[in-house]
């Protein structure tokens, strides 16, 4: 097992993760930072998943490649387990936001004027 290979795809692996989270849950707060339109909102969200997938995808097979290839004398100083804690907390953080973004109430329904409310125009 080539370590450094290993790390660089597991790197890779963590980036698509991090562009997945962005993508996902955060999408709305970065066009309103850079004051984008709702076009440019779904444009960020399909690209950042694009590029999630892609990146994502190359890693898995960087990882494979130093799976499967011979060890170098200079791997032995490389640590695997920070890059895997990473990726592991990245995953909880995932599936935390998945499941409190099930449970949150939507945009619209925020917004709904309560019964006697007055709306001024």
């Amino acid at each position: 097992m080539r370590k450094r290979t290993v790390r660089n795809g597991m790197r890779l692996v963590m980036v698509a993760l991090i562009l997945i989270v962005l993508a996902s849950f955060y999408h709305v707060q970065l066009s309103e930072l850079f004051s984008l339109s709702s076009t440019a909102e779904s444009r960020i969200y399909r690209f950042g998943m694009f590029w999630a997938a892609a990146i994502g995808s190359y890693g898995v097979v960087v990882t494979a490649f130093g799976f499967a290839l011979s060890p170098l004398k200079n791997d032995t100083q490389v640590r695997l387990l920070p890059i895997f804690m990473c990726i592991t907390v990245l995953m909880f953080l995932f599936f935390y936001l998945l499941s409190s973004s099930i449970e949150a109430p939507a945009r619209d329904e925020q917004r709904r004027v309560r019964p006697g409310e007055a709306i001024t125009i």
